[in-house]
């Protein structure tokens, strides 16, 4: 019974119960009935594991510096993305890489994953937690400069992730 009272979290079947509502388009009583016995059903029948929440020590300054770097980043690539699709030239060379990501935490190399997925222009194909490696597709590798390049936005995004979550200065 332990088991199930760990894994029964009803805040998390309230919020599946509102997104199946929002998907029906529409509030009814048998919507919300059906909302609740599926979110019932998703988070006891397929838990989520537990977030390892001990050791980590947040740098919100450098956190905050990050988003706003990153999101000015997200609006370079959006630009540069755009322009690479609507010029009137040949599509860029794109290439398969494998980067070191040397993040010991793997819910830090989540994150790094996610932060490096949402920018446009590359994208992590496969990710290798046993050697700590990334294959990342570069969408614009014309030259090696280019690929000089994402391999420095790469190391430069696992250090940023090591001074937020990991350093303990």
């Amino acid at each position: 019974m332990d088991g199930l009272k760990n894994r029964f979290r009803p805040t998390f079947v309230v919020v599946l119960a509102l997104m199946w509502i929002l998907m029906q388009g529409e509030m009814t009583w048998g919507n919300a009935l059906a909302g609740l016995t599926l979110g019932t059903l998703v988070v006891v029948l397929l838990p989520l594991p537990p977030v390892p929440r001990s050791g980590y020590k947040v740098h919100w300054g450098r956190l905050a510096r990050f988003l706003v770097v990153w999101f000015g980043d997200l609006l370079v690539a959006s630009a540069k993305v755009a322009w690479l699709a609507l010029r009137r030239q040949p599509p860029p060379r794109s290439a398969i890489l494998r980067v070191p990501m040397r993040v010991p935490n793997e819910l830090v190399l989540y994150l790094a994953t996610c932060a490096y997925n949402l920018q446009p222009g590359g994208s992590v194909a496969d990710i290798d937690i046993a050697n700590r490696e990334w294959t990342i597709h570069v969408l614009d590798a014309d030259s090696d400069e280019d690929i000089q390049r994402e391999i420095a936005q790469v190391a430069k995004l696992e250090r940023q992730m090591i001074d937020i979550f990991e350093s303990r200065s």
